[in-house]
């Protein structure tokens, strides 16, 4: 079809015929006799070029036939060889406007300026379009653009690929599905016409004199990617790559356009990044393009990530936050992130920029919201806490990454500085309040309260039955992480609670029992403190429950709350109060706490988990409460602890709270122990006033007086309250390497997808939990760190379409086969399940 067949036949005829009336502006008198051969019977061409009186008298004559109920015409077409009007007033001085607001104009947008006619009419041609305009600025004849292509339609590509247009052929030619792949061996004459057709469409001269498509596609791929990152560059080539092939810039285009379909589609991404890396590698462009700052804003290859990455840095440690952010917006969506380790080190960088500009604004907060002590203490329980949070994801993104070349060193360094001044400034003030106003604070929720307001005010209601959970080190931010997680289940409520001093467990574990208000004294005995209830010690688990059990008889059970979830356990009608004990939290993060903040995930899984097994068991309700929080530390320099005050202390309480007797001094703040809530037989109580302990080493630690310390969640879920979930009818579905089997890396990355062909479930997101489980069940892989990570649940999220690309962290000691499961986090019930093994070269 001839250019001018094409605007005459599939522009201007189909819009008059919409509109009725029509008029067409052309400066270039390009498409007057287009116009004037839509004339006959039944339309009306006005051509402006021949007077303008008579043409208006025309214009006017064939609009009112069109007005009347039998019109003798169907249409009026008025040609003007003008600009069209763009302004009001060149509107109001030209008489054919109104028939435009009568019907339609053209050109009405930029898809109607001649260059885009011609690319809409010959699409495999683009190239040599783009081309001829650039030679004739004004815009070739019409000869022109019908003599490009030389009505070449590509039978031979078009039988064997079974694809209409040109882009879908280029895109074939690059990655052929196993179809393609044998119609290509089996079929000739496709070869010499694939010649034709990318010099065409590319301006390409195919080099390899293979007639294979191998070859072929080793150059195609080496051109198309080299010429995207040209294009892509604001500068100028380094000489030692000029004399490498590349499309001209006619083709940007269709160059963007493919690589983008590549890098995008799950089918072809695996393949992108092989032939990247491949391409890279044979041209060396690291080395090669080392001076250059400026890459652009598309990483076709991997060293441009990595560079990408190092500005990231950059805009971090000097402070130019909004360079920082600008870069991860930019690359959020990176092909590159489909590799493990690529994830782990853009999320590291993330995880601490979110902690660096909170910090910034929670600082700027802080004079207006920490007047008081209850004004310090809304601030934290409302927002401040984020920043605990943040913070707990970075140092988990910390211990998770693995910094050979210690790139992250500087930004770690940044953003762990940057947490612990705010921490300063923040504690610097509670500790004026706490000396003024003491501890706990006044009308508000004790944690030695909770038993008689939440468990046994419940017990009291006949066949009511509650489950009381103890969570060692629950700190508030993971509370309100938790009441999140199980808002999804159920209705929940979160209270914030004040923990009793010093916060250590055997004195928190003890404030969690009946009377504790009242009847909780403190003994310091042969250096030790033992917590003692109406006089009798309850030093350690056994004893606290022996409480419970004398008091409720056999109404009472306990057990690990571990062992409640895994086991199938059988909890007698009797039992009216059921107590679940979990350390995981403390013990761990004593132990290790640079790499096992990631496991802090699984006790809040079990949580969940067993409160959906309590509902099933017929519990109206779980209260789940701590002894008390604690303070990531891993900031700490060797040199930074607080000096004993002076004095005889009888007692030290994990180097962060003494008891005995001593003076105050500008490093301590010593206080009547009744004056922090201890009834104890040591007069004073002695804290740092800083967030230091009283000796190094501790990059974990409670035992004093601070908000992360001593703020506690207490969350009360009803379980019998009838409210059910809305079931998604969605189907989740996992895949690897676009099938692959084996992985080779220690971090795989895994695409979740959530499919619904049903249009009312198309709203509901669907959360899971993904794990790699070896045969006996137990977990070998979890995800890493990543934005579409829950870091406190490990859950991800997903609407239906969604198609998410999640890491996961193997366990360096586990080989061979294993599964990956995609889980209902509730009830641990499998969406999916995908086989895979390793495959581990080193």
């Amino acid at each position: 079809m001839s250019i001018s067949h094409f605007i005459k036949e599939q522009i201007l005829l189909p819009r008059l015929r919409r509109a009725g009336c029509m008029v067409v502006y052309d400066p270039e008198h390009r498409y007057r006799d287009q116009c004037l051969s839509l004339a006959g019977d039944q339309v009306v061409v006005v051509d402006a070029s021949e007077g303008g009186i008579e043409a208006r008298e025309a214009a006017l004559k064939a609009l009112v036939e069109m007005g009347k109920p039998e019109p003798a015409v169907e249409g009026v077409l008025i040609y003007v060889p003008a600009r069209k009007p763009d302004t009001d007033e060149a509107m109001q001085v030209d008489p054919f406007s109104i028939y435009s607001k009568c019907g339609a104009v053209f050109p009405q947008d930029d898809g109607d300026e001649y260059l885009s006619l011609c690319l809409r009419a010959r699409p495999d041609h683009t190239t040599e379009i783009r081309k001829a305009f650039a030679a004739t600025p004004s815009g070739p004849a019409f000869s022109v653009i019908d003599a490009i292509g030389g009505g070449a339609s590509w039978p031979h590509l078009r039988s064997a690929l079974g694809v209409e247009s040109g882009r879908e052929i280029l895109t074939v030619l690059l990655v052929p599905n196993e179809k393609q792949a044998a119609e290509l061996k089996r079929q000739e004459g496709w070869s010499d016409e694939a010649r034709e057709f990318l010099r065409a469409t590319l301006s390409m001269t195919v080099k390899t004199r293979g007639k294979t498509w191998s070859p072929l596609a080793d150059e195609l791929w080496r051109f198309v990617l080299f010429s995207e990152f040209v294009f892509d560059l604001p500068g100028a080539l380094p000489e030692s790559i000029k004399g490498v092939p590349h499309a001209p810039v006619e083709a940007r285009p269709v160059v963007e356009d493919v690589c983008e379909r590549l890098r995008n589609d799950p089918r072809w991404r695996s393949a992108y990044i092989e032939r990247a890396e491949t391409i890279e590698a044979e041209l060396d462009l690291q080395k090669q393009c080392a001076s250059i700052e400026d890459l652009g804003e598309r990483d076709t290859f991997p060293f441009e990530e990595r560079t990408y990455l190092s500005v990231a840095i950059k805009g971090i440690t000097k402070g130019d936050l909004d360079a920082a952010r600008k870069v991860l917006a930019r690359h959020k969506n990176s092909v590159w992130l489909g590799k493990g380790e690529s994830q782990a080190q853009w999320e590291l960088v993330r995880s601490g920029l979110n902690l660096i500009e909170a910090c910034d604004d929670y600082e700027r907060q802080l004079p207006n919201r920490a007047r008081t002590q209850a004004d310090l203490i809304d601030f934290y329980v409302t927002t401040l806490r984020e920043v605990d949070r943040l913070h707990r994801e970075f140092e988990q993104a910390v211990g998770e990454f693995i910094d050979p070349h210690d790139m992250m060193h500087e930004v770690i360094q940044q953003s762990r500085q940057r947490y612990r001044r705010l921490a300063e400034k923040v504690q610097t003030i509670f500790m004026k309040h706490l000396a003024l106003s003491g501890w706990p604070p006044a009308e508000r929720l004790a944690n030695a309260e909770t038993f008689d307001r939440f468990v046994g005010s419940r017990l009291k209601d006949s066949g009511r039955r509650v489950a009381y959970i103890l969570v060692d080190a629950l700190r508030y931010e993971l509370g309100v992480a938790l009441e999140k997680m199980l808002a999804e289940d159920g209705p929940v409520e979160l209270h914030a609670a004040y923990a009793q001093l010093p916060t250590i467990t055997p004195v928190g574990m003890a404030s969690l029992l009946p009377d504790a208000r009242s009847q909780l004294t403190l003994s310091t005995e042969s250096e030790a403190l033992v917590p003692k209830l109406g006089g009798v010690a309850i030093a350690n688990v056994g004893a606290r429950m022996d409480v419970l059990r004398r008091k409720f008889g056999d109404r009472f059970s306990e057990m690990l709350l571990g062992d409640f979830v895994r086991r199938n356990t059988q909890i007698p009608a009797t039992v009216d109060l059921l107590v679940l004990r979990s350390t995981e939290i403390d013990s761990q993060l004593e132990n290790n706490p640079e790499t096992t903040l990631g496991l802090i995930p699984s006790t809040l899984k079990f949580v969940r988990n067993a409160l959906h097994k309590l509902k099933g068991m017929g519990f109206n309700d779980a209260v789940i409460v701590t002894d008390h929080g604690f303070f990531l530390n891993a900031q700490a320099d060797h040199g930074d602890v607080c000096a004993k005050p002076l004095g005889k202390w009888a007692v030290n309480a994990h180097d962060r709270m003494l008891l005995g007797t001593g003076n105050e001094d500008s490093n301590n703040l010593v206080v009547p122990a009744e004056r922090v809530g201890i009834r104890t037989n040591a007069p004073q109580a002695a804290l740092p006033r800083s967030m230091a302990p009283y000796s190094s080493g501790h990059l974990y630690f409670h035992g004093g007086a601070s908000l992360a310390e001593a703020v506690v969640p207490v969350l009360v879920a009803r379980l019998d309250s009838g409210q059910q979930a809305v079931v998604s009818r969605s189907s989740v579905e996992l895949s690897y390497r676009n099938g692959t089997t084996r992985i080779t890396t220690r971090v795989p990355v895994i695409e979740v997808a959530l499919n619904s062909d049903d249009m009312f479930s198309r709203d509901v997101s669907v959360e899971i939990l993904l794990e790699a489980q070896d045969a006996k069940g137990r977990v070998v892989g979890e995800p890493r760190p990543n934005v579409e990570v829950n870091p406190a649940t490990h859950t991800i999220t997903l609407k239906p379409g969604d198609r998410k690309q999640i890491a996961l962290g193997m366990d360096r000691e586990y080989e061979g086969k294993f599964v990956v499961k995609a889980l209902n986090p509730t009830t641990l019930a499998s969406f999916f399940i995908l086989t895979l093994e390793t495959d581990y070269t080193v």
